[in-house]
């Protein structure tokens, strides 16, 4: 983390867990644990446990994201929600383009980009993921994976608008199997990512873009990543939903 030029930013990722009643208790235990944090924690629920955690999580510095969103307004997308439909009710984040969203959903950087416009549109801040899969790392082509998602996803976000755009690398062969990026790989590509940036919007907004780190950060590591110059952060999966780790991550993010 560089605190000089850019505020890192927790976000759990619950995925499909926890009902109504377990999201306002699980919030209840992480109020105490984030209290006077020096970095910003987001909890991105359920869509059915969205109005429970905006309720217990009120007037707190815990912000509330949604997992996904349509890039249309409105209209015939059985199952879908709109970015419109979480702004009004008081959602401020929306994790785009997952790897999970990728893979068993049929999500492809085009679809991403349009999502991404529409969550900005309604004034949402994107947690933007890319990430390779373990063939493609040892293919080499890591950066290559990681540099094509994300400049089609940012491919029409102007320079005003990228303010409100988070980038999580998620590298896919980490997420949910334990196994972890080490600090140095997690940074490496995180930095490409920040160049990538820079040849788009300029040094200024390379500076200044959040880099997160999302495969299997823990308790145990979180430390270890966050002290790396590029990651700016993380997007935690398994671990969000454990008050007690979740809450050692934000202390890591906070020294």
């Amino acid at each position: 983390m560089n605190k000089t030029l850019r505020r890192p930013v927790i976000a759990g990722n619950w995925k499909m867990n926890k009902t109504p009643e377990e999201t306002r208790a699980l919030i209840e235990e992480i109020k105490p644990l984030a209290a006077g944090a020096d970095c910003d924690i987001v909890v991105c629920v359920p869509f059915i446990d969205l109005q429970a955690a905006l309720e217990t999580a009120a007037g707190t510095n815990i912000k509330v994201g949604a997992q996904n969103c349509h890039w249309e307004e409105s209209g015939a997308f059985t199952g879908e929600i709109s970015a419109k439909m979480l702004s009004v009710i008081g959602v401020k984040y929306v994790v785009i383009g997952h790897s999970e969203r990728r893979t068993l959903f049929g999500d492809t950087d085009n679809t991403v980009a349009k999502r991404t416009l529409a969550a900005l549109k309604e004034g949402l801040t994107v947690i933007l993921c890319v990430g390779e899969y373990l063939e493609q790392r040892e293919l080499g082509i890591t950066n290559e994976v990681v540099r094509l998602q994300t400049k089609v996803a940012l491919k029409d976000v102007p320079l005003e608008d990228l303010g409100r755009v988070i980038i999580a690398y998620e590298p896919v062969w980490a997420i949910g199997t334990g196994r972890t990026a080490t600090p140095e790989q997690a940074n490496e590509v995180c930095l490409e990512i920040r160049k990538l940036v820079g040849e788009l919007y300029g040094g200024a907004a390379a500076e200044k873009i959040v880099v997160q780190y999302g495969g299997s950060m823990n308790a145990a590591n979180a430390a270890e990543l966050l002290a790396m110059e590029d990651i700016d952060g993380g997007l935690i999966g398994g671990a969000s939903l454990k008050a007690a780790d979740f809450g050692a991550i934000i202390q890591a993010a906070s020294k």
